[in-house]
C-alpha cells in the first residue's frame, strides 16, 4: 500500500520514491527514478524529472517543471509556474542531455511566483527570490532578491521576515525575536 496520496489524473512512474505523507495533484507527472520526501506536496500539472532530488517538506505550486539536475533540500518552496532550466545553450537539433547543469536549492529557500532559475547555481538557506526575479548567478543565504537580473535588496529571517541590522551588525526577526549578525558581507543565525 503506498503511504502518499496521488489524484487519479496524476501519472507515476516505476523506480521513484516517494515519501509518507506527500500529496501529487492533478495531471501532474513524477518520472523514473525522482525521489521526492516526506510530507511534500506536488500542486496540479507538475513535472518532476528523471533523478531530481527533492527533501521533505517541499512544496511546488501548480505548472512547475522540476528538470532533471535540480536538488531541492527539506522546507523548500517553488512559487507557481516558476521555471528552471538545465541546460545553459539548448537547442532542438543538438542533444545536450550529458550537459545538464545542477542546480541546488538550499533548506527553507522560498522562489517566488513566474521566477526565472538559470542552471547551475546554488540559491541558499532560507533566500526569498521575489516574484518574476530571473537569477543567473549563486544567491548568498538569507538574501532578499528581485528584479532582472536578480539584484539583491536586503536580508530575510529564517520566517522570511525582512531584517534590519544595527551598528553593531544585529539583526532580530520581528516574528520570532530570532537573532541574526552580519558578518563579511553574510548573514549568520546567533
Amino acid at each position: 500500500m503506498e503511504n502518499y496520496f496521488s489524484h487519479q489524473t496524476a501519472v507515476i512512474d516505476e523506480g521513484c520514491k516517494i515519501g509518507k505523507g506527500t500529496k501529487i495533484w492533478h495531471f501532474s507527472h513524477i518520472m523514473k527514478d525522482a525521489k521526492i520526501g516526506l510530507s511534500c506536496n506536488i500542486g496540479q500539472n507538475v513535472v518532476v524529472s528523471d533523478n531530481v532530488i527533492l527533501g521533505n517538506n517541499v512544496k511546488v505550486q501548480n505548472n512547475v517543471s522540476v528538470y532533471t539536475g535540480v536538488i531541492c533540500e527539506d522546507d523548500v518552496f517553488l512559487g507557481p509556474s516558476m521555471v528552471f532550466t538545465n541546460v545553459l545553450n539548448p537547442r532542438s537539433f543538438i542533444n545536450r542531455k550529458s550537459e545538464f547543469k545542477p542546480t541546488i536549492v538550499k533548506k527553507g529557500a522560498t522562489i517566488g511566483a513566474n521566477a526565472t532559475i538559470v542552471c547551475g547555481i546554488t540559491i541558499g538557506e532560507y533566500a526569498l527570490i521575489g516574484a518574476g526575479t530571473v537569477v543567473t548567478k549563486d544567491i548568498k543565504p538569507f538574501s532578499l532578491v528581485v528584479g532582472n537580473p536578480a539584484k539583491q535588496i536586503g536580508w530575510v529571517s529564517e520566517n522570511g521576515d525582512k531584517l534590519f541590522f544595527s551598528c553593531e551588525g544585529i539583526a532580530i526577526c520581528s516574528e520570532t525575536n530570532q537573532k541574526y549578525q552580519f558578518v563579511d558581507n553574510e548573514v549568520v543565525k546567533l
